[in-house]
């Protein structure tokens, strides 16, 4: 009976090993290149045998433009292309999110508020303007002296 347990054990594991290998851990480079000048200037591309790719080419610390790809866990390829600058990273592919579009009723909103200044109520206004004089070095006051 401990020998049937033994080998039913084995078999189990060699299965449960058998579903958890993973091809990417055997994955290796298949190309690889590199370009650095010193002026700042670079460039670079690699791609694995597993089907991973990326290239990469800008002025050091100022811009960078290049893309990757690779495949997802349901075989679909990803493809992302991207650009840094003064703007930040600006990454364009099919799967990455897109916001919903702004409905109507608030676009018709934000313009209605960019073409009507802010009421203020009358009160602030005279607070406001008060507050100018007050601060302000040019204004002299004349007091007279009646005796």
């Amino acid at each position: 009976m401990f020998r049937y347990m033994l080998v039913a054990s084995a078999v189990l594991a060699c299965a449960y090993a058998a579903a958890s290998y993973n091809t990417d851990a055997t994955a290796y480079v298949v190309k690889n290149s590199a370009d650095i000048q010193p002026e700042g200037q670079y460039q670079y591309q690699y791609e694995t045998s597993n089907g991973i790719a990326a290239q990469e080419s800008g002025l050091g610390g100022h811009q960078a433009s290049g893309g990757y790809s690779y495949y997802s866990p349901e075989g679909q390829l990803v493809q992302i292309s991207y650009l840094a600058d003064e703007n930040g990273f600006q990454p364009q592919g099919e799967l990455l999110p897109t916001p919903p579009p702004i409905p109507a009723a608030i676009l018709k909103s934000l313009e209605y508020i960019r073409t009507h200044p802010q009421y203020q109520e009358p009160q602030q206004q005279y607070q406001q303007v008060q507050q100018q004089q007050y601060r302000s070095p040019a204004r002299v006051q004349n007091k007279r002296i009646y005796g």
